[in-house]
């Protein structure tokens, strides 16, 4: 039963890339979404981390495919029982600020809520004002900072998006 209002919006993302598919991450990604991953971070998941994320029951890592085939981004999303949680969002470097980031976290938004997710909860840099910047947008709130998390002392913003509530109206 939904405790949702009827005039919720919808969770089916507005803004489209016709050139860009977002489909389930398959073992033969890998080779390319680790090169996204050693060129994103100082301290990259290995491929036995991305192994484990293929075969995890609660998880279903997801890759954004361009026209030509290559993967150009990828989202690590899991749910237990009805929470989500976003581990890992990058897209390549040389396909930032197109949208492939924002259609990531959309889909799996929605994937996260038709398996029955309320709330979905994520950390990121505090200096990644881009990513902070789109999480907000799609309705994510600040809910407390891990000190020092990351490899280099930086810490982590927490965010997090309730269901029950009218969020991805910017989506």
């Amino acid at each position: 039963m939904s405790h949702e209002p009827k005039h919720a919006p919808s969770l089916v993302p507005r803004a489209q890339r016709p050139d860009v598919v977002i489909r389930p991450m398959t073992a033969a990604d890998l080779e390319q979404v680790i090169a996204i991953e050693q060129e994103a971070f100082s301290l990259p998941w290995s491929a036995d981390h991305f192994i484990d994320e293929l075969h995890s029951p609660h998880s279903f890592p997801l890759a954004a495919v361009g026209g030509d085939g290559s993967v150009v981004g990828f989202i690590c999303p899991f749910l237990i029982l009805d929470e989500g949680h976003i581990l890992d969002v990058v897209v390549g470097s040389p396909h930032r600020g197109g949208g492939i980031g924002r259609l990531l976290v959309v889909t799996a938004l929605c994937m996260l809520r038709e398996r029955g997710a309320v709330r979905v909860s994520l950390e990121v840099r505090i200096s990644n004002a881009a990513a902070i910047t789109l999480y907000r947008q799609l309705g994510f709130v600040e809910a407390g900072r891990r000190k020092r998390y990351y490899e280099n002392g930086e810490d982590a913003l927490l965010m997090d998006i309730a269901f029950s509530s009218e969020v991805l109206h910017a989506v």
